[in-house]
């Protein structure tokens, strides 16, 4: 045969992965040319850095199994060994972050109640840097979370009380239960001036949409990082699909990389001598 079937697999994968790597490469650059938010700057490198890395990996793969050069398919399998090595670290380091903190159900309350302190110290300290959490603002603002509730106008403190409100929503786009805030609208709430909480995001609060509402509170805080530990949990499940996957491509690979060696140490011309 002019090619085993392991170097086929190999070579059809890796083909797809690297038309597959073409549209990411090209969303990325076409990104950078139009991000406008600090949202999108963030993300534009990352989106490139990854269609690079696929097509450089794959383009190694393919050339590496199909042409039968070995020391590209090695590459190509050190690469997919870190890969998967890197993949299974990260699974399960994303369910030990997030195996803490959960949104506390209140009396009479269609949503949760978040804090800061439920999660782990991780977590929290990725949130609490200046840095961090201006840049998480920002895409909070520019992706207009508190908008719809805002808008809301003819909602009375009874409606408003039986929402469903997201993570975000519910510790971001208003002040915290224990305050004791008066419900005007969505975006106003009156503080009565005798409120005895400790809480410090009875001060941090701010009425109106036009100001930042309750973006600075820890409050808020807590909520992006139970909506963020929902993602991650979910991303852990894709990855471990995903895990399977690559360790059964990196099976296949090795399977044509001993290939390779055997006929790079026996050429098919001296079979016919």
């Amino acid at each position: 045969m002019a090619f085993r079937i392991s170097n086929n697999l190999v070579g059809i994968l890796n083909f797809i992965t690297f038309l597959l790597s073409i549209p990411i490469l090209g969303g990325g650059i076409w990104l950078s040319n139009r991000a406008s938010t600090d949202c999108e700057k963030f993300l534009e490198k990352p989106i490139i850095a990854l269609g690079v890395f696929l097509m450089i990996v794959s383009l190694a793969g393919l050339i590496g199994a199909c042409c039968r050069v070995s020391w590209l398919l090695w590459v190509y399998l050190f690469v997919m060994f870190v890969l998967i090595v890197l993949l299974f670290s990260f699974t399960i380091f994303a369910f030990v972050v997030t195996n803490k903190g959960a949104g506390k159900i209140t009396s009479e309350r269609g949503y949760k109640e978040y804090k800061l302190g439920d999660y782990s110290n991780w977590l929290q300290k990725r949130v609490s840097s200046e840095k961090n959490w201006n840049r998480i603002k920002s895409c909070l603002i520019d992706g207009k979370v508190c908008k719809t509730l805002s808008e809301e106008t003819n909602v009375d403190a009874q409606q408003f009380l039986q929402k469903h409100l997201s993570p975000i929503q519910s510790g971001c786009c208003k002040p915290p239960q224990e305050c004791g805030f008066q419900y005007k609208s969505a975006a106003v709430w009156d503080n009565p001036g005798n409120t005895t909480s400790a809480n410090p995001d009875c001060a941090t609060w701010k009425s109106a949409p036009s100001t930042a509402l309750c973006f600075d509170c820890q409050s808020c805080k807590a909520g992006v990082l139970a909506n963020l530990k929902n993602d991650w949990k979910k991303v852990a499940v894709l990855n471990i699909i995903f895990l399977i996957f690559l360790i059964i491509v990196y099976s296949i690979g090795c399977c044509a990389f001993r290939n390779n060696r055997e006929d790079n140490a026996y050429p098919r011309w001296k079979g016919h001598a």
